[in-house]
């Protein structure tokens, strides 16, 4: 049986052997007897056992990153002013309606490939845009900017008004 030493060499191990098994003669010589002898270097001595521990090392695990609203996790010390790496969301589309008090209807036409025919599907979603300035008018062309929950439909922006209705 072969055991590897820490330097990568094998050495051999030399078989234990069990006290029952034992020599009655050597139970029955005297205390005083003589010293055993010096075993050669390298080598091991019968009735002993050599053993090599491994211990691995593993690298320190590094803390959970904060949470992607950019609070702390509990138990966790907050991030120290980074910047957030999300960029917002950028549309144009068309003013549909303009009735509401501040905010727009804009449609917001995307071109998508149909997954099965490859066809080019125009697919149209109508956002509805806070407009601080009440100034946008039905037909102009505008660009948004993703924004906080204003209400419980309106999450965008209108950012800048590209093209007035004629």
């Amino acid at each position: 049986m072969a055991d590897t030493s820490p330097d990568g060499g094998a050495e051999e191990l030399a078989p234990v052997e069990d006290a029952s098994v034992e020599d009655a003669s050597a139970e029955d010589a005297p205390a005083e007897a003589a010293p055993a002898e010096a075993a050669p270097a390298g080598t091991v001595p019968a009735g002993t056992v050599k053993a090599t521990v491994v211990v691995e090392q593993t690298a320190p695990t590094a803390p959970k990153p904060a949470s992607p609203t950019g609070q702390a996790r509990p138990g966790q010390a907050a991030p120290a002013t980074e910047p957030r790496s999300g960029r917002r969301k950028v549309r144009e589309g068309i003013v549909a309606s303009n009735a509401m008090d501040k905010t727009a209807i804009v449609l917001v036409v995307e071109r998508v490939r149909h997954a099965r025919y490859a066809k080019t599907v125009q697919r149209t979603k109508r956002l509805y845009a806070h407009d601080e300035a009440n100034d946008v008018k039905v037909g102009d062309r505008v660009r948004l900017t993703e924004t906080r929950p204003m209400s419980k439909l309106k999450r965008w922006r209108v950012e800048q008004v590209l093209e007035r209705a004629r």
